[in-house]
């Protein structure tokens, strides 16, 4: 009872703690927002000052980029502040005249608030440093307040206080919703288009496609090779020990060779179920991602933990994808960093599947190394994003996140025309 009492108000003085720094930032932005404004006005000063340059040519070559330059880092400060403060991530347009078409908005939008801060502001410190003054010095008096049928007597402290809380509470909505606007704003003018968006998405699907054909063809070169040099050498030996034991007239020499034709096809079994398993492992389909991911770390030549947490059983083509970059990741991790253990971790929600495989490596790979490209190729084909953090000397953490688009209600057996 005790320690779910201590919890509880862990979480309590967290929340509250929480809802503090949040008004904290509305307020750093806010300011902050009129420091912009300042930096917006001193520099349509200098640009009104420059505009007779601008009728010459030969001087418009030079005063024109200026201008713009000034206009992106005024803007770049603008969308760093809604960033920081405003907590706003926007990939920004790169062209100059939506940044001065918002820094232009911006100033009327700080204009507005520079006057709620004066006149709210100044009421708000008014009504609070009068009734501290009255409380402090004793000169309160009282206040009787005549209504229709009513009549109430009060002092001058609770009144003032009164006020005093009503006027922070207008002051602070305000300030919200000048952020609130000021967010509005940033994405309306400066956020990226709807073609934009389209002509993103479009370049992105083809390099994908074109990533997924080049990842196909070196699977299908890889099995290959592993049925060339492996399989089809033990199948050759194979046959050429029973035919030595066919064309051979003494009984234990066919004998002996029959015995080692019987252990050859034990080791080209063995080489069959290896090949098939680096294809597409069974026990994907058949036990789960997570039966699928512990047969990786049993074949691991190290020490590799797996942890997962799905509440449900994942799309078949997120856990596809999922149980991959898992084993990819964790072949670069041997062949690459030397670790001595290797983790790997599986979290779901309603929306997406979080994988992160981390190392103790000697850190320093390079996200545009083949290994991690194809990871890359293999997560954006599901629309999802990776993420690489491995410093000099370690640790190496590599992290995937993958939207779910739909949850089966039990695991199918859809297997996918081939692996990649």
């Amino acid at each position: 009872m005790a320690a779910a009492t201590r919890r509880d108000v862990r979480a309590r003085t967290t929340a509250a703690a929480a809802r503090v720094g949040g008004h904290a930032r509305i307020l750093a932005a806010v300011l902050a927002g009129l420091g912009t404004a300042a930096l917006t006005m001193a520099g349509a000063a200098l640009a009104a000052a420059a505009l007779p340059a601008l009728a010459w040519p030969r001087t418009r070559r030079r005063v024109a980029p200026a201008l713009a330059a000034g206009v992106r880092v005024i803007a770049d400060l603008e969308l760093r502040r809604l960033s920081r403060w405003a907590g706003l991530g926007l990939h920004a347009s790169p062209h100059t005249a939506p940044r001065m078409l918002y820094l232009g908005v911006r100033l009327v939008v700080a204009a507005v608030t520079a006057a709620i801060l004066f006149v709210l502001g100044g009421l708000w410190a008014l009504f609070a440093g009068g009734t501290v003054w009255e409380a402090v010095t004793g000169t309160a008096s009282e206040v009787w307040i005549t209504l229709p049928g009513v009549s109430l007597s009060t002092s001058t402290i609770a009144l003032g206080t009164a006020f005093a809380l009503i006027t922070f509470l207008g002051l602070w909505g305000a300030l919200a919703g000048v952020t609130a606007l000021d967010r509005s704003l940033a994405r309306r003018i400066l956020g990226p288009s709807t073609e934009d968006l389209l002509t993103r998405r479009i370049d992105e699907l083809s390099r994908s496609r074109s990533g997924i054909v080049r990842a196909v063809d070196e699977e299908r070169r890889r099995i290959e090779r592993d049925l060339h040099d492996g399989v089809q050498q033990r199948v050759v030996a194979l046959a050429m020990l029973l035919g030595r034991a066919q064309r051979g007239d003494d009984p234990e020499r066919a004998a002996r060779l029959v015995g080692q034709a019987h252990e050859q096809t034990r080791v080209l079994l063995d080489e069959l179920r290896e090949v098939a398993w680096r294809v597409y492992p069974t026990a994907l389909d058949t036990l789960g991602l997570e039966s699928a991911l512990h047969e990786i770390a049993e074949r691991a030549p190290l020490p590799v933990a797996v942890e997962c947490d799905l509440p449900d059983p994942l799309p078949p083509a997120a856990a596809t994808a999922v149980y991959f970059a898992a084993r990819e990741a964790i072949t670069n991790a041997v062949k690459h960093a030397r670790p001595h253990r290797v983790r790997v971790r599986v979290r779901a929600d309603r929306t997406r599947v979080e994988l992160s495989v981390s190392d103790d490596g000697h850190g320093g790979a390079d996200p545009r190394g083949q290994g991690l490209t194809g990871l890359l190729r293999r997560v954006r084909a599901l629309d999802g994003t990776l993420s690489v953090h491995s410093p000099d000397g370690g640790p190496t953490v590599v992290r995937a996140h993958v939207p779910l688009t739909d949850r089966p209600t039990a695991p199918t057996n859809t297997e996918p025309s081939c692996a990649w």
